[in-house]
């Protein structure tokens, strides 16, 4: 006897993978993940302030 499947979560399903690697292909082509940018500016505003903080007051 064949298995009975739901033909609207079947479609759902397929839609989603196919999202899923359209999504994937257009992170790898645009770089980066939120977390890696969100990373390096954290990074780069510390070092910013660690190197203003060096600074010495009234030399123009």
């Amino acid at each position: 006897m064949a298995e009975i499947i739901n033909l609207r979560t079947a479609r759902k399903a397929r839609e989603k993978a196919d999202a899923k690697v359209k999504a994937d292909a257009s992170a790898a082509m645009h770089g980066r993940t939120k977390a890696l940018k969100a990373l390096e500016k954290a990074r780069a505003d510390q070092d910013r302030a660690k190197l203003d903080g060096h600074q010495r007051d009234g030399q123009d």
